[in-house]
């Protein structure tokens, strides 16, 4: 659940800054059709490298799209004039309210929208900005070497700057991937009072013994390699003309070796200087440990057994047994790597050096050799035997720079690189060094084997390299036209199977149940509701629980204070996502016969002063109230006794039997759960709109809210402790003032705020008992054990018939048009290695998740015979090797490995840069994302293979 209380901003006014600089007064606003017009335009903008893009809450965005009529569903553009915004609010977006920085893990579109720079200063000029929020401005970089990327980096990049002579006092920096050395370097001498006149050279340590020169001052810091939290020094030149770099090494370092890495002329890559090295220990220069020249400069770069940052003790490690610095939410590479390293024929391939023979520089869709030289120099390390662990950050940088989505620090899909990487080898090995064009045929009645041997056959034409030998097998497709039962027939290669999990039919929610009886404190429940259900299945269930009549229930998404939706009952669970903060209120069906009622939402609010401008603001506070009120009697003095009663159990007034009448049959909310953050609100005028709504209520337009008398002449209680006033469905705005005497004309779930003064917030309102509730036993009863599933009934899942969806049709040549076909997948040929992707994630419009199922996979004698089609194929028994794993949630958590040496047939745990022995009753968990099996040799075969070329590494028949 959503944590308010972490998230305490300052709010308040729209800030007064210029428009340009992210603030503005909230000026005069167009017409909601002219605000369309002028935005929708700027939001469809293209990025452009160095354009400053704006960050803006998704809630906000989203409730202002609503407001404005934006949504295409919206047909006749009219948008809701009760959901005015307010000023623009990124208090979610905030980790740390202070520092402002913002969350981790943030998603594009989910979390944020991004907005171009223009379309941000004409939002601020309508709105204005919430007090003291600094606007979220980020650059678009670019990235990519043939093919350029751009995207907006939302993240920074953190480096840690020191100065050589006190290497301790270090001070954090954020820096964009796009800013060069330079622009380090300026700043460094900035935060280190370095006169211009004195000479500098900057330095980035890897360890505490390891460092190098960042010697090209126009280097970008992702062509630089510089990596999350790394350390970057600045030296500053002697006045004898000398350099103090021993002095500091021997400061900073406490290791019997200290390597300081300088580098000389660079390589023709421009992102590397590294060509040529050499390493001085102690003061005395030597050669560069582990450097085999013959492997430089291969394609234009070179790589350095130093760049890896390796620890070189000749009696550390066994070959393989080596872990991989985390860069910085790189444990996904990592994880991907180790399996990879461990996967024998590919090794090997690598360690004899046989790469050398095959690297294609010429492959359009490849990298000119530089992956697979990367890949070769990291494998040579792990498999050294002379380091306990390796940080791969040329690998990375190598990878990142053909690979854009790679690049960054985010935390990134192990199984999506492992694609990658096995196809990027794959065009950089590519024996086939011009490719023929092959027209696709189709079977038309042929055989099985006809077909699938022209299919391999031409496949092979195009693709012979050391991967299809290894880790490529065959798919048989057929598609069945549902109107003229067309048959077709295709073969195609795979290099990985991609296995779904059994769905879950049903899902566990958390939800808090506000009674109507003001008395009874909220209690909590966890309740089961069908995974694809509507909120009339979550109430039904509620219902079950509590005994509280489903049909009484109105189910809330309660955000910072305020109603972020109220849900139809129609509406569908997807909407509802696992962070959200679900209040179910009991709503009591009225007793007195023909009365029509409303239910209103309630807000509370504090009044406050700013001391810099001498104005008053309200702040939100508590959790809100639904109330029901017949609407004959919608009149402030019956809405005052009725608050008064809901709040009973928590605010305590004088006299207060004698002020509030029992309104029997009303519909009772009842308190919150959770005092959260403080949001600053302003007294604001709703704009046109707002008055024209108005003006069915009163036609008043008094500033502030009318202190009302008491129905009776109470003396100990003279003194009307909130007053009402109409708000905006958000709380963020205030429409008008309320005023007593008439009949109020409100609409269902129109929005009230109570408005407190601070002392009197402080002497009656029990914060304490306001967020009290209770747990019901569902909440402590342990939850069930998930199912277990076997890896069979994912790959029986994978060979399911299914109907193509309405989205996803195929056109049938015989009907001429487009035929929600049936569809079906068979293996036909299986790989030497099968690399097996379980499919963990599931996403939606409305849904993110990973479905953590336990999946039985063998560890030994995988018999995958049963499932290939080809009637002539041999015995296909398989071994695990290699495990990458996953813990978390999606777009969080960590990865893993556990993979099997291939020297002593011992399985080992992989997690960074750590090594531990594994055994073999630890690997099947619920964390198992990628599976590698090996083929067993074909002596061990139940049944012999048919004869088959020894580079395929498959039956084709």
């Amino acid at each position: 659940m959503r944590t308010r209380a972490d998230i305490r901003p300052r709010r308040g006014s729209r800030t007064d800054m210029a428009a340009a600089e992210g603030g503005g007064g909230g000026g005069a606003r167009p017409e909601t059709t002219v605000q369309r017009a002028e935005l929708g335009p700027l939001l469809a903008t293209a990025l452009r490298p160095g354009e400053s893009w704006y960050l803006v809450d998704s809630r906000w965005f989203k409730q202002w799209k609503k407001y404005v009529g934006f949504d295409s569903w919206d047909m006749f553009g009219a948008g809701d004039p009760s959901l005015f915004p307010g000023p623009i609010d990124n208090s979610g977006l905030f980790g740390d309210p202070e520092t402002q920085s913002l969350k981790e893990h943030l998603i594009d579109e989910l979390d944020y929208v991004l907005v171009p720079t223009e379309a941000w200063n004409k939002l601020v000029t309508w709105y204005g900005c919430m007090d003291g929020q600094q606007p979220i401005v980020r650059k678009v970089v670019e990235y990519g070497l043939f093919v350029k990327h751009y995207k907006v980096e939302v993240y920074l990049l953190e480096l840690k700057l020191c100065e050589s002579s006190d290497p301790d006092n270090v001070i954090s920096c954020h820096f964009s991937k796009a800013d060069t050395v330079a622009t380090i370097e300026k700043e460094m001498r900035k935060l280190f009072n370095i006169p211009a006149e004195k000479e500098t050279r900057l330095w980035n340590r890897y360890t505490s013994n390891t460092y190098e020169q960042l010697s090209k001052l126009d280097s970008t810091v992702q062509d630089a390699g510089l990596y999350q939290g790394q350390v970057v020094l600045i030296e500053v030149k002697n006045e004898d003309g000398t350099w103090p770099g021993q002095h500091f090494l021997a400061k900073s370092s406490t290791a019997t070796s200290r390597n300081f890495t300088t580098s000389s002329k660079s390589s023709a890559s421009s992102y590397s200087s590294m060509s040529a090295t050499s390493v001085i220990t102690n003061g005395d220069s030597s050669n560069s440990y582990g450097l085999n020249s013959s492997h430089l400069g291969r394609g234009g770069s070179g790589f350095l057994c130093n760049s890896y940052n390796c620890r070189d003790n000749a009696s550390l490690s066994q070959p393989g047994l080596c872990g991989l610095s985390n860069l910085g939410n790189t444990c996904f590479m990592n994880s991907a790597l180790q399996c990879l390293s461990n996967t024998p024929p590919l090794t090997d391939y690598f360690l004899e050096d046989k790469y050398e023979a095959e690297i294609n520089q010429n492959n359009p869709l490849g990298m000119r050799g530089e992956i697979a030289e990367a890949y070769a120099e990291l494998i040579k390390q792990i498999w050294s035997g002379r380091q306990s662990h390796v940080a791969p950050r040329m690998f990375k940088t190598q990878v990142g720079r053909f690979a854009p989505q790679f690049s960054g620090y985010q935390q990134q899909d192990s199984q999506e690189l492992l694609a990658f990487l096995l196809d990027g080898l794959h065009e950089d090995l590519n024996r086939v060094k011009k490719k023929p064009y092959l027209e696709l045929k189709d079977a038309n009645g042929r055989p099985d084997s006809e077909v699938a041997k022209e299919a391999w056959e031409n496949h092979r034409l195009r693709n012979d390299s050391i991967i299809v030998d290894i880790f490529h097998g065959l798919f048989k497709s057929t598609l069945v036209c549902p109107k003229c039962s067309k048959v077709s027939v295709t073969f195609d290669p795979f290099c990985y199977l991609t296995l779904p999990l059994p769905l879950r039919r049903d899902r566990l929610m958390e939800v808090t149940l506000v009674y109507a009886d003001p008395q009874h404190r909220p209690v909590q429940y966890r309740v089961v509701v069908p995974m694809m259900g509507a909120i009339s299945d979550l109430c039904e269930s509620l219902s079950k629980l509590s005994g509280v009549p489903a049909e009484n229930m109105v189910v809330t998404d309660v955000y910072n204070h305020r109603f972020h939706k109220i849900f139809q009952m129609d509406e569908g669970l997807n909407h509802i996502m696992p962070k959200d903060d679900i209040f179910v209120y009991e709503v009591c069906k009225p007793s007195e016969d023909g009365s029509e009622y409303v239910t209103l939402s309630v807000y509370f609010r504090e009044k406050t002063m700013r001391q810099s401008s001498n104005t008053s603001g309200t702040i939100l506070f508590g959790q809100p109230l639904l109330i029901s009120v017949p609407k004959h009697k919608l009149t402030v003095d019956h809405l005052y006794s009725v608050v008064l009663e809901q709040i009973s159990r928590y605010v305590k007034l004088p006299l207060v039997e004698e002020y509030s009448t029992p309104c029997k049959g009303t519909c009772n909310g009842s308190n919150g759960v959770v005092e959260g953050d403080i949001e600053e609100m302003e007294h604001q005028d709703g704009g046109q709109e707002g008055k024209e709504k108005l003006a069915e209520v009163d036609p008043c337009h008094s500033e502030g809210c009318m202190q009302i008398e008491p129905a009776r002449d109470l003396q100990p209680c003279k003194k009307q402790h909130f007053t009402f006033s109409l708000v905006n469905s958000s709380g963020t705005s205030e429409i008008n003032s309320i005023v007593e005497g008439k009949i109020l004309k409100l609409n269902a779930f129109s929005a009230l705020a109570i408005d407190w003064d601070s002392d009197t917030r402080r002497l009656l309102f029990d914060e304490q008992e306001a967020q009290a509730f209770e747990k019901h036993e569902s909440m402590l009863q342990p939850q069930k054990k998930k199912a277990v599933v076997a890896l069979r009934d994912c790959i029986e899942l994978f060979t399911t018939m299914e109907t193509l969806g309405e989205h996803d049709p195929w056109y049938c040549p015989n009907c001429k048009k487009h035929q929600q076909a049936t569809k079906k997948f068979d293996l036909w040929s299986l790989p030497r290695i099968l690399v097996v992707h379980l499919k963990r994630f599931s996403y939606s419009r409305y849904w993110r998740d990973k479905l953590d199922t336990v999946v039985e996979f063998p560890i030994r004698g995988l018999n995958m015979s049963e499932f290939v089609c080809d009637p002539r194929a041999g015995s296909y028994v398989y071994d695990l090797i290699a495990v990458s794993n996953h813990y978390g949630a999606m777009g969080v958590g960590h990865y893993t490995a556990y993979a099997k040496n291939k020297v002593n047939d011992r399985w080992y745990y992989f997690d960074d840069s750590s090594v531990s022995v594994a055994s073999e009753d630890q690997i099947v968990t619920k964390a198992a994302y990628v599976l590698f099996y090996q083929r067993r040799n074909s002596e061990e075969h139940t049944a012999p293979s048919p004869p088959q070329e020894e580079c395929d590494g498959m039956d084709t028949n």
